[in-house]
């Protein structure tokens, strides 16, 4: 019985060695590169106050945002809570969702006149930068930052500053 045991202990290492080498094969591999996209270095989620630029006054303090890829040469900034599937969606913080385009090489971005996904409205981004380590989380964390101006089709003589710094994922800097 004893001899029973060790064979199916045997036969099953050998097994399972067979399939651990057979699975690391990078056969029909060798052209794959899964790298990253192309505005990797602008994208993120981010901790966002919304100020008035004439009276300074935030508006929306701490609303998350998201940047990225959105596949055609351009980037998405959303608010928008991806958890939600049916209407009614829920934003943090100004309903924005539009693509922009995106200057990896400064890591700048801008858009005029871009659809808002959000609302069907239409918005400009102007000034559209991120910082390396331009920023600190609530808990001091050094971190990316990032900076927009943006006035929507609806209230064109207002202008709006959304400023913040890259989320960490630590459950301190949450907001």
């Amino acid at each position: 019985m004893r001899y029973i045991k060790l064979n199916i202990v045997a036969i099953l290492l050998c097994l399972a060695s067979a399939m651990a080498v057979t699975s690391c094969e990078d056969e029909g591999y060798d052209e794959y590169d899964a790298g990253a996209t192309p505005t990797a270095a602008l994208n993120g989620e981010w901790w966002i106050n919304i100020a008035d630029e004439a009276t300074g006054q935030i508006l929306i303090p701490h609303a998350l945002h998201r940047t990225f890829d959105a596949n055609n040469g351009k980037m998405y900034i959303s608010d928008r809570f991806y958890g939600d599937t049916s209407p009614p969606l829920t934003y943090f913080g100004w309903e924005l969702i539009a693509q922009v385009n995106p200057d990896v090489q400064n890591l700048a971005f801008s858009a005029t006149d871009a659809f808002n996904e959000a609302d069907e409205s239409s918005v400009t981004i102007t000034e559209g930068r991120v910082f390396p380590r331009g920023g600190r989380s609530q808990t001091g964390v050094v971190t990316d930052s990032i900076y927009f101006k943006a006035v929507f089709d609806y209230d064109p003589e207002t202008v709006l500053i959304f400023s913040g710094h890259k989320r960490t994922g630590f459950i301190e800097d949450e907001y």
